[in-house]
Order: structure tokens, then sequence, then C-alpha cells
């Protein structure tokens, strides 16, 4: 009899197991069943144009969540990702506005104020030994602060940049927008590096375990300062597209980001504590929450539920995480007592 109740075990260790691993294939069986609902609301929701405008936006929140998605898998995380954001807009469109360089030149100087950041933070984080958490909401505040001084009242209006630098956020290749585009061919070679290469390896096994990382002689320091420098490239170059996509710039530009940045990657299915997640997760994290953001304004919901949703967002994915996770240590615990 104790045999028989036993015996289900297995199959539900599989099956919570299996949740975890396939969160991507979860948030789209989601997606689908509450743009259904929402649909019966507003028509609309489901209407290509609005997909490629929601897909469009989602892709600047999903490029900054791949990186962030890096930093946490080491078990670092980045709170200032909006600033370098905000910054990098600015630096930016002011650059194009006074003609100081043509477009490829601006492009190349938002990229290397993206890298120099996330490097400042990776020095912070591995050098001085600052924790990720406590470094990053210094640096929010030191970045966001010089935007402000650069920046002051002024803005840089959509009339201010070059003919045609705009155009780039509503082109598309076949139907599909070239924001998506990017972020797809991010995604794809950032898996590859991660999953295929000795770099890839090595930063899940930084997050995974530190202790045993260092005794196999990985370069933990390194692999971190790495992983905030990819972020600050990759927030860097969604500071671009944020000029693109919106043309008028000021100094308060992507304020408020983080937590859709990192709602995105949990929700994504990225490990808070580190060692595990995919960067397709994070991206479709920031798509999920793109739809829940374009679902409120057709339903005629306030904005400002927003901050609540992307509060919940985070508590349910870390609070069904931890309960999986110990679903399955208890189930594997049974099973090897046998």
């Amino acid at each position: 009899m104790a045999e028989a109740v036993k015996a289900p075990r297995p199959a539900t260790r599989r099956w919570l197991m299996a949740i975890g691993r396939q969160r991507e294939l979860t948030l789209v069986a989601i997606m689908f069943v509450a743009g259904a609902g929402v649909s019966m609301l507003a028509p609309q929701f489901l209407s290509a144009d609005n997909f490629s405008q929601v897909a469009t936006l989602a892709s600047i929140t999903a490029v900054v969540a791949i990186g962030e998605a890096i930093v946490i898998i080491t078990r670092g995380i980045d709170l200032s990702v909006e600033a370098i954001i905000g910054l990098v807009a600015y630096s930016v469109a002011r650059t194009l506005e006074l003609q100081v360089l043509d477009p490829i030149g601006a492009i190349a100087m938002g990229l290397a104020i993206g890298l120099l950041l996330g490097m400042v933070n990776g020095f912070i984080v591995t050098v001085l030994r600052v924790p990720a958490i406590v470094a990053t909401l210094g640096t929010l505040s030191i970045f966001r602060g010089i935007d402000y001084v650069i920046a002051g009242p002024d803005q840089v209006p959509l009339a201010g940049l070059p003919e045609g630098f705009t155009d780039w956020a509503r082109a598309d290749v076949l139907g599909i927008p070239v924001f998506v585009l990017l972020t797809i061919v991010i995604v794809v070679v950032g898996s590859v590096l991660l999953r295929s290469t000795r770099f890839g390896r090595q930063i899940y096994a930084v997050g995974s375990n530190p202790e045993a990382a260092a005794i196999l002689g990985i370069p933990s320091r390194r692999v971190v300062f790495v992983a905030f420098s990819i972020c600050g490239l990759l927030a860097g170059l969604a500071g671009i597209m944020w000029v693109m996509q919106f043309g008028t710039i000021n100094g308060t530009a992507a304020t408020g980001a983080t937590l859709a940045i990192v709602a995105a990657v949990v929700v994504g299915g990225v490990n808070t504590l580190g060692g595990s997640g995919t960067l397709a997760g994070a991206a479709i994290g920031a798509l999920f929450l793109g739809f829940i953001a374009n679902a409120l304004i057709l339903v005629g919901l306030s904005q400002f539920w927003l901050q609540a949703i992307y509060g919940v967002v985070i508590l349910v994915a870390i609070a069904s995480d931890q309960v999986i996770r110990r679903s399955v240590q208890r189930a594997n615990t049974r099973s090897g007592t046998r």
C-alpha cells in the first residue's frame, strides 16, 4: 500500500521540473489565453498593427533585460540600467542635434558610454568588493545625476535629430519590426555564448556555486566584471533605441524602467539566486509585460497599476520558483531514501 502511495512522486517531480525549465512556453501560453480574454473587451488588441507596436516597445526592455539576466545569473544585479539608458539617450540626441557627430559616430559613442558605465559597475563590484545591489544603487544616482547636470531643464526635440534617424523604430523586414529582429539576433548570439562557450559555462558556474568555481580555478571576478560590462553595453544600445523610438529626449528619459527590466528577467525564469535561466526567457518576459501594459491601456485601466503589477509579478515569480525548488528537493530526497 505504501508503494502505491509513493508511486506518483517521480511523475510529480518530472512535472515540477518541466514547469521550472519551460517558463518561456508557460509565458507564451498565458499570453495567448490572456490575449483571447482581452480581445473580447478590446478587439484591436490582437491586430497586427497593435502586436507590432507592442513588440517594438518591448524590444527596448528586452535588450536591457538580456544584459540584466547575464548579471543575475552570476548572482549579481544592476539597478543602474535605467540611468545608463537615460544618459546614453540624451548624450546621443544632443550630439546629433549639435551635429558634433554623424549618426554612425553618435551610435558608436552611445555604445562606448554604455560599455564604460557597465565597466564602472563591474570595477566597483569586483575590485572594490561592494555588494552589487549597493554599488549599482549608488551608480544609479550618480549616472542619473550626471544626466540631470548635462541636460538641465532642456530637451532635444524630434526636429533636432537628423532626418530619417527615428525611422528605424518603425522599419520592418518582411513585416517583422527591425527592433524585434535586433532583439532576436542578440538573444541567439547571447544564448550561443552562454551555452556553447567556456566563458558562458563559467558564468553559470559562478552563479551556481562561487566557492566551487574558485576551487576549479574559474576567474570569478573577471567573469562578473565582463557580465556587468555586457549589461552596460546593452543598456547603451537600448538608450540609442530609445532615441529612435521617442525622438524627443530630456534628462528624465527611462526613469523607473529598472523595475520593468528586473520584472522581465524574473518572470522570464532567471533565478534570482543565480546559476540558471535563459536569455530567451528574459526577452519573452519583456514581451509578456509589454502586453500587460498594452492591455491596461486598451481596456481603460490606469497605467499606475503597472507598478503594482510589476511588483506582484516579481513576488509571484520568485515565490513560485522557491515552491518548485523545494518540492523537487523533497521529492528527490524521498526518492533517494527508498
